[in-house]
């Protein structure tokens, strides 16, 4: 396996840029979900641990794992745009791998192939424990489209 190169940190702009409309989601505050790390093309966001967000048996909820995951691959794109611009996911597809467990679970959105429309992501999913172990419980692959940011 090729070691991947660390991406470039994203500008001040672009992350306050990355924050301000991530405040705007009503979904991720609802579930308690908040951005780590936010570089040119990678988002991480994590998500405690919280009977809200389990399902029957105790595991993180698929549909919270989807979220995440979706919004972390959102938001690594949302990095390469323009300033004028917003994105919307177009499709995505998700693997689950292993029941997702731990303190909590963080979302890595990875931009594999920039464009000047489209751009297609990487997600990856892990449980985390509190003593740091690591475990992939989910991937998957998303394209998003850039769109002009409607007059207000």
């Amino acid at each position: 396996m090729e070691a991947q190169a660390q991406p470039e940190p994203a500008s001040p702009e672009v992350q306050q840029r990355i924050l301000a409309s991530f405040d705007r989601q009503g979904l991720m505050a609802h579930l308690g979900a908040r951005i780590t790390h936010i570089a040119s093309g990678r988002v991480h966001i994590v998500l405690p641990a919280r009977t809200e967000v389990t399902q029957q048996h105790g595991y993180f909820h698929a549909g919270a794992t989807s979220a995440i995951a979706d919004s972390a691959g959102g938001y690594a794109a949302y990095t390469l745009f323009p300033e004028d611009s917003e994105v919307l996911t177009v499709e995505y597809k998700i693997n689950l791998l292993a029941p997702a467990a731990g303190d909590h679970i963080e979302a890595v959105g990875t931009v594999l192939k920039p464009g000047r429309t489209l751009t297609v992501c990487r997600l990856e999913v892990f449980g985390v424990q509190s003593d740091g172990k690591r475990e992939l419980v989910a991937n998957g692959q998303q394209t998003l489209i850039r769109v002009n940011r409607p007059e207000r």
